[in-house]
């Protein structure tokens, strides 16, 4: 790290520091500033959102070195690596898309990591990313092995 943004940053360890994590996760919940102890507590803890709130006004979350878009595929590459999906991930993949990853990215980094965290992993967070495109079918088709035979259920009829 360069010598300038840690004097800057040291400094403000207590200053503002929740504040800027309070920032931080506004962004990655996609909710108002004010809202976000309350959000966050509900999710976790108020003991452990605090901590995280604190952790993540320091520099790592503003360093200039690191843009959004560096960020986003850290942290989706972190996830992914520990194998966490659902909502967890969903909030990271909408946040990276925001910072300018598209689905074809998306699919080169699962594609690049399934060789280094292996394809399970991979293919977990590939499947999350797929069903969120654009172009994901409204319903996945059931697996269909060579002994059964798959007649799809017509979808419900508004009344």
């Amino acid at each position: 790290m360069t010598g300038t943004h840690d004097q800057k940053t040291s400094g403000q360890e207590g200053n503002g520091r929740r504040e800027r994590g309070i920032a931080a996760y506004s962004r990655i919940f996609g909710v108002p500033e004010q809202e976000v102890p309350v959000v966050f507590a509900a999710r976790v803890g108020s003991g452990f959102a605090e901590e995280a709130l604190q952790a993540a006004g320091g520099a790592a979350w503003s360093h200039p070195a690191l843009t959004g878009r560096d960020r986003s595929v850290a942290i989706i590459t972190a996830l992914a690596t520990q194998g966490v999906s659902g909502d967890r991930l969903l909030t990271h993949l909408r946040l990276g898309r925001e910072h300018g990853l598209g689905d074809d990215a998306l699919t080169a980094l699962m594609t690049l990591l399934a060789g280094y965290i292996g394809y399970p992993r991979a293919s977990q967070a590939m499947e999350t990313i797929h069903a969120t495109t654009a172009d994901a079918p409204a319903r996945p088709a059931p697996p269909v092995s060579p002994t059964t035979t798959y007649t799809p259920v017509p979808e419900p009829e508004d009344t």
